[in-house]
């Protein structure tokens, strides 16, 4: 399998690229010209279903199915919404896409607007990156001035106006019913499907809701072909994935991997990522940020059938929840032995807790109990009890609640204590030890 094909990055070393100017020298917005004057939305649709392209946001969907729910009742707008909220820990990518690469995103849009029908279409942006909505912004404007946006594109008599939109700052606005709610002016909060956004999203209209790399992949598969598309990869994790590394590792950033690409060499190669810092070894891997089960060093590397893992949805997923994972968004956070898994779930249930809406009880409640046991065992206050009482929660929060979040925070605490529970153990039977460990992450001190 060839691991160096770059769909996403292949300019994204050319200088100056994030302008219309160079990025169209380098072939930028052919797919626009072909899209509009050659082909007709339905074969655009036909040629993503092709592709067999999955939601790069983490549900892994087929995109070109759900653009195919897209309802089209006659005198209705359609509307395409970019999901650039970006907001799940360990996770950069798009937020990467977009600063180096804004016009890749805003021909995506294009030809995805034309393949739904849309007139007007949104990027969300997350809030805190107002500089990478100015870059947006600009690129933008670049063009409609080339003629690419606007009313009658190249002579089309097809009109796309197209919205950069700071988000409100919340990991809940990831969630694409709460980032429609937030589009509209409102508060965040989940809505409860269906009816779904195919059927009535923004402003009650048919919606389809993608994530900038989703998005971004459209240019190529017009340009080359779905079923060109398709063969990059394995089985159904086609083409490639860009991957935010981040953790004890020596080449820390965001990758784009050919999907299959075995883990070990991921992880080992000065290809990749180098390995594990030198002097340590690996103890854990998150794989797809951090609302995924976390999996030891030798699960992930090895199914529990002793097959060699790959990067790729049905592979990292081998075995479920009890020694599987995810491939989620992306965000591959590498842990090394000076790790505590205790203090890592009760940070990420820190922010979960944090972050739910508060709108079902399940997550409201589940969250802050989770977060509260947590801090009791790693603070030397904790009993044996708390061990169960945190599956049980988890138990009741998982599949209880309107939207994913609930599960985002309840599968960090369960895969934790099923693969490391002597590591609480150990935190509840030596309290001044963990106490003192825990002094010592406090202090910012690093562990030789």
């Amino acid at each position: 399998m060839a691991n160096d094909i770059k769909i996403l990055t292949e300019h994204i070393n050319i200088p100056g690229i994030e302008t219309f100017e160079v990025y169209r020298k380098a072939g930028g917005y052919n797919a626009v010209e072909k899209a509009i004057k050659k082909m007709s939305p339905e074969e655009i649709v036909e040629e993503v279903k092709k592709s067999g392209i999955r939601g790069r946001g983490g549900a892994g969907f087929p995109m070109g199915m759900k653009w195919s729910f897209l309802a089209k009742p006659e005198g209705v707008p359609r509307y395409l919404v970019c999901n650039a909220d970006e907001s799940e820990p360990g996770t950069f990518k798009d937020h990467y896409l977009m600063k180096n690469l804004p016009h890749l995103l805003i021909e995506g849009m294009i030809v995805s607007s034309f393949a739904l029908g849309a007139n007007k279409s949104f990027i969300y942006v997350r809030g805190e990156l107002m500089y990478v909505v100015r870059i947006l912004e600009k690129a933008i404007e670049e063009a409609k001035a080339a003629g690419f946006l606007g009313k009658n594109i190249l002579g089309s008599g097809y009109d796309l106006e197209l919205v950069v939109q700071p988000g409100g700052g919340a990991y809940i606005c990831g969630e694409e019913t709460a980032l429609l709610e937030s589009l509209e002016g409102k508060r965040g909060n989940p809505r409860n499907k269906p009816p779904f956004p195919a059927v009535k999203g923004l402003y009650q209209s048919p919606t389809v809701v993608n994530n900038v790399e989703s998005i971004a992949n459209t240019p190529w598969v017009i340009n080359h072909g779905g079923e060109e598309y398709a063969k990059i990869g394995i089985g159904r994790s086609t083409g490639t994935k860009l991957i935010s590394a981040s953790g004890h590792i020596k080449n820390p950033g965001v990758y784009e991997i050919t999907l299959g690409l075995p883990v070990d060499e991921f992880m080992n190669s000065d290809q990749y990522l180098g390995g594990i810092r030198d002097g340590h070894y690996l103890k854990a891997v998150v794989a797809g940020g951090s609302s995924v089960p976390i999996l030891p060093a030798n699960l992930f590397y090895k199914t529990a059938n002793g097959e060699d893992r790959l990067m790729s949805y049905e592979s990292l997923s081998d075995g479920g929840f009890p020694t599987g994972t995810m491939l989620g968004s992306g965000g591959f956070i590498a842990m090394d032995e000076t790790t505590c898994i205790v203090r890592n779930t009760w940070n990420f249930s820190r922010f979960y807790h944090h972050e739910s809406c508060g709108q079902c009880s399940p997550c409201r409640e589940g969250t802050g109990w989770m977060e509260k046991v947590l801090h009791r065992i790693e603070h030397g206050h904790g009993t044996m009890s708390d061990i169960d009482l945190l599956v049980d929660v988890a138990k009741k929060i998982e599949g209880n609640t309107i939207c994913p979040l609930g599960d985002a925070a309840a599968w960090p605490v369960a895969s934790a204590i099923r693969h490391f529970r002597d590591e609480f153990e150990w935190h509840i039977k030596h309290p001044n030890e963990a106490t003192k460990l825990g002094a010592v992450y406090m202090g910012a001190e690093i562990l030789a």
